[in-house]
């Protein structure tokens, strides 16, 4: 209401009359709608009407009060070519695009959420080549010399470490080296050898048992097939993929409790069940690389990604890892929680290949030397 008075103020001064501001506020209240429009839409054209109307002074009331209504409305108008609302428009634009990558800077290596396909399939080789970098003598941790006795091995490394298994086998493989000796065993003696592996009785059974079904089944020899080794007590396919891959030099993923903890980090895969697991992996690789993925993430889990404190600042692949920050992440502090060669320690074989030796491994101690 005051601009309404002041601009019909400023249109009778022009004209030298004295009209009250209560029949200012009249004549634009009296204005009609059209008239405004009008106004607004000739704005360049008022100038010169006003200039006709202050000259013909005999003019009648009502056009005289129309001539306000027009002036107030061009006034109306004109801020509107002046208002600055485009620049506060463009101003917010600017620090709306400015504050943009700060999301993104989260959610890099952090989460990915919304990861395509061939993104992920593209992020999970890179992890494994970084891997194989890390872990160039990479091997499976249980000593074998033969089939047999990885088969037999694997059994017993239910529940308990390769390291234990390692350091019990020696003393059951030098009284039964074949599976015609272990098939014919006294059960009470090999329980007492078996006793510091855990699950004693039940892994006598096992090895008893898949010894006697070589005997019968194969002719005392390991089979090189799947499906023929799932058959043998105590086999699954995680065994069955540790001989087939690391005895027989057939690829597959073996799927153990480091394993699914990490690929489920990673987001490699949200399955839990090992068999949908295996499949989920597999299909992100070649099929040749399966045995070597297998020991890059299982060594990967045993010495720096661990279960309950990952040691997410000494880890080679933090950058690529979804989970990063779920450990201790000061690299001083996660330096104290690596384990095996990573931490100057023994690793778990007692005959470890060459070539783990000669990149600082070492062997593990025999059972009872401390």
């Amino acid at each position: 209401m005051s601009a309404e008075r002041d601009s019909a103020v400023g249109e009778q001064g022009s004209d030298g009359g004295r009209k009250t501001a209560k029949a200012a506020k009249t004549a634009a209240a009296g204005a009609p709608d059209a008239a405004r429009e009008a106004a607004s839409a000739s704005g360049r054209r008022a100038a010169p009407a006003r200039k006709a109307a202050a000259g013909k002074k005999a003019a009648s009331a009502p056009a005289k009060k129309a001539a306000p209504s027009k002036k107030a409305s061009a006034k109306k108008a004109a801020p509107l070519k002046k208002a600055p609302a485009p620049k506060k428009q463009l101003v917010a634009t600017r620090k709306a695009t400015a504050s943009v990558p700060a999301a993104p800077a989260k959610t890099v290596a952090a989460h990915p959420r919304g990861e395509s396909r061939t993104a992920l399939v593209r992020r999970a080789r890179r992890i494994n080549r970084e891997l194989a970098e890390v872990y160039p003598y990479a091997h499976p941790e249980l000593d074998f010399d033969n089939p047999f006795q990885l088969v037999v091995a694997t059994v017993l490394s239910a529940q308990t470490t390769d390291l234990r298994v390692n350091q019990t086998t020696p003393a059951l493989f030098a009284k039964y080296p074949t599976p015609e000796d272990l098939a014919a065993a006294d059960p009470e003696e090999v329980e007492e050898i078996l006793r510091p592996t855990g699950f004693f009785r039940a892994k006598t059974k096992s090895v008893i048992g898949l010894s006697k079904a070589l005997v019968e089944q194969f002719g005392g020899e390991v089979p090189g097939r799947l499906e023929d080794l799932v058959k043998l007590p105590g086999v699954g396919r995680k065994t069955a993929f540790v001989v087939l891959g690391n005895a027989f030099g057939r690829p597959g993923i073996t799927v153990d409790t480091h394993f699914q903890r990490l690929v489920r980090r990673w987001k490699w895969t949200d399955e839990t069940d090992p068999d949908k697991i295996e499949a989920a992996v597999g299909a992100l690789f070649p099929k040749s690389d399966w045995t070597d993925l297998s020991h890059h993430v299982i060594w990967h889990g045993r010495r720096i990604c661990h279960a309950r404190k990952p040691a997410c600042g000494a880890c080679p692949i933090a950058p690529l890892c979804p989970a990063y920050g779920e450990g201790e992440t000061d690299p001083e502090k996660a330096k104290k929680l690596l384990k095996y060669e990573k931490a100057g320690q023994p690793g778990q074989r007692l005959k470890p290949p060459q070539a783990y030796l000669d990149a600082g491994g070492r062997a593990a101690p025999p059972l009872g030397a401390g």
